[in-house]
């Protein structure tokens, strides 16, 4: 099983390098599996080491799982505020900002950790950071990217319905049923060609 987290074999890495790569592993993990269904032991495989080094690293599942979910986190606002700050003026600040959304795809299990995580709002440790994590995402589209509340839930909305497509795997389904061939044109009527080639499928690990 490969690792999500691809590295020079004859470099030995940093151990800041072996926790962000321990990170994508996990989100990738976790996005396909979810909390419960993963272990460190699958995420420690994904990302080449042992499990061992996981917990020394990171402690217990849940802190991993809060370090993955903030490093998603992270990772969505740091690239809405890469497409906020763009100089290409001819394109809209909400089409920038979309697009960015979907080339996050490229990170695996980025949005389905997320999704996860918002299914645990009643876990005492990682509801709170699910709350104030979706809360940052709302604060941004209101206070940074200026968007009114109609057009930050619409957003919101739109991003929520492209998550169950991935969780789903709606993609095995494309072009054999009608519904979800109308689906995926409709939410990614410039990007199609691409996003069908890098949206996990239910025959990948994750």
């Amino acid at each position: 099983m490969s690792s999500p987290v691809t590295a020079d074999p004859g470099r030995r890495l940093s151990s800041e390098e072996r926790r962000e790569q321990i990170l994508r592993a996990a989100i990738a993990v976790f996005g396909a599996r979810g909390y419960v269904g993963a272990t460190t032991d699958d995420v420690a495989k994904a990302a080449g080491v042992s499990q061992p080094y996981v917990v020394r690293l990171f402690g217990s599942k849940e802190s991993l799982f809060l370090a993955a979910l903030g490093d998603a986190t992270d990772e969505l606002l740091r690239t809405f505020r890469e497409a906020l700050a763009s100089d290409d003026a001819e394109v809209p600040i909400d089409k920038r900002i979309a697009t960015a959304y979907v080339d996050l795809l490229r990170v695996r299990g980025l949005h389905q950790t997320m999704s996860h995580a918002y299914l645990l709002g009643s876990h005492p440790v990682i509801g709170p950071a699910a709350r104030r994590g979706f809360a940052q995402v709302w604060r941004f589209f209101r206070d940074e990217a200026g968007f009114d509340a109609d057009k930050a839930r619409a957003f919101l909305a739109e991003g929520m319905l492209i998550n169950t497509m991935i969780g789903l795997r709606l993609v095995d389904d494309y072009g054999d049923d009608e519904s979800v061939t109308e689906m995926f044109r409709s939410c990614f009527p410039s990007t199609l060609p691409d996003v069908l080639t890098i949206v996990p499928r239910s025959d990948d690990p994750w």
